[in-house]
């Protein structure tokens, strides 16, 4: 099917806020467990994260942004009846600067998917965590604002009910090109295992429905429960696709056969690049967040992995990829970027994008980044962003001043003010 005109692929960062902190918030997510407790580095988390727009940039990719949500959320502990003092899990909640990740705050289906043209979003509900499940209102808030072109874009409201819905980070979509017609993968996970199954069966099929997809080329797959009991608490740490190409761990799904076949038949073109267990363990695999890669085609057409620096520090991770791009595979060049900050935490380069196939004349240009305006950006986070967190200080008066201060000369410097 041939492509719509002007519609590309768009990454959407999360610019890391400044309440950045290790509190170790997300059971099931060894990383941010194992550094639980730790002093975290604001200023220098949002500068990676900013250098990794900036090198993909570069690269020729199209890059937006959104910006940090309102931390502390004063308004989670009112409702809660909690304050700064009398529980310190829910200051360190609401004090999260978990929005960076992006994959998780929606599901996005482009218009040449849908049945009414239009690229639809559903915010993420993110309820099987406190910490993330106040961010909808105000991730749906940004989403509105930076997709309001009606004409284009349909944003609903999150799934609602019990039905965890973790968005992007459990979605996968293959094309021959991001302005034609699409096949959309939803991984879901089950309940039972000693970690929380994030993504439910019955929230990825709503989220299918509203978003009008075809269900000839809409394809339901299980994640592997043993890979969510190994720390894969969402899909892109074990599988991540873009255009023809599944790359993804063997042992990424229940059935990997039976998920090769759905996908192929609704995608005749699938070309999956599979690493086996013999060259990188599943534990190897999570420790590197080698699948929590962005897997990107460049404007010559070549498949490239834009890795975690991790990736080069596990032997076996590393082993492998010298083996990947010296093959005939599809992917044929490998891109390390420093985001150790959101490693650390439990996020790679993959969970800090959120991917919108767009026309960029049809979204709100505030949200959309090139050099000039990362400058500012750069300028304000190496002012006002604090140096470093103990999680022992989140609901500090001063640090409070200091991080509410600091997101507003951000919108203020991105004249986006309508979002203090």
């Amino acid at each position: 099917m041939s492509g719509r005109s002007g519609l590309l692929e768009i990454n959407f960062d999360g610019i890391v806020g400044p309440s950045h902190n290790y509190a170790g918030l997300s059971l099931g997510n060894l990383a941010a467990t194992a550094h639980a407790g730790d002093v975290s580095y604001p200023r220098a988390a949002a500068l990676q994260g900013l250098a990794k727009m900036r090198h993909n940039m570069a690269l020729g990719l199209a890059q937006g942004f959104f910006v940090p949500l309102p931390r502390p959320n004063a308004d989670f502990l009112r409702r809660l009846g909690a304050n700064e003092e009398t529980d310190r899990a829910l200051t360190a909640a609401a004090w999260s600067a978990s929005s960076m990740w992006t994959a998780n705050a929606a599901t996005v289906s482009p218009a040449p998917d849908t049945d009414d043209g239009r690229c639809h979003l559903t915010p993420a509900n993110l309820v099987t965590m406190p910490h993330r499940a106040q961010e909808w209102p105000d991730t749906a808030r940004q989403l509105e604002i930076a997709f309001a072109d009606a004409a284009h874009f349909k944003v609903h409201q999150p799934v609602p009910a019990s039905f965890g819905d973790e968005g992007a980070a459990n979605h996968m979509r293959f094309c021959e090109s991001h302005d034609g017609a699409g096949v959309e993968v939803f991984v879901y996970g089950r309940t039972g295992g000693a970690f929380p199954a994030r993504q439910h069966e019955q929230a990825s099929r709503a989220v299918a429905r509203l978003h009008r997809l075809d269900p000839q080329r809409t394809v339901f797959v299980e994640q592997n429960p043993a890979a969510i009991e190994a720390g894969a608490f969402h899909n892109d740490v074990v599988a991540v696709a873009n255009g023809r190409v599944l790359f993804t761990h063997a042992e990424a799904f229940a059935d990997q056969s039976t998920a090769y076949a759905a996908i192929r038949r609704a995608f005749p073109p699938l070309e999956v690049v599979e690493v086996p267990s013999s060259a990188v363990s599943l534990d190897e695999a999570i420790r590197s967040y080698l699948f929590n890669a962005q897997l990107v085609t460049l404007a010559e057409g070549e498949s490239a992995l834009i890795v975690p620096s991790e990736c080069r520090e596990v032997e076996a991770v590393s082993r492998y990829l010298d083996t990947l791009v010296a093959g005939n595979g599809p992917i044929r060049r490998v891109l390390a970027v420093d985001v150790r900050q959101s490693m650390a935490n439990g996020g790679g380069p993959a969970c800090l994008r959120l991917r919108v196939v767009a026309d960029p004349a049809t979204v709100d240009p505030r949200f959309l980044l090139d050099d000039a305006k990362a400058d500012r950006i750069e300028a304000v986070i190496a002012q006002y962003w604090p140096e470093s967190i103990d999680p022992a200080d989140l609901g500090n008066p001063e640090l409070m001043a200091d991080v509410v201060s600091a997101r507003t000369r951000l919108l203020e410097t991105l004249d986006l003010q309508i979002l203090g």
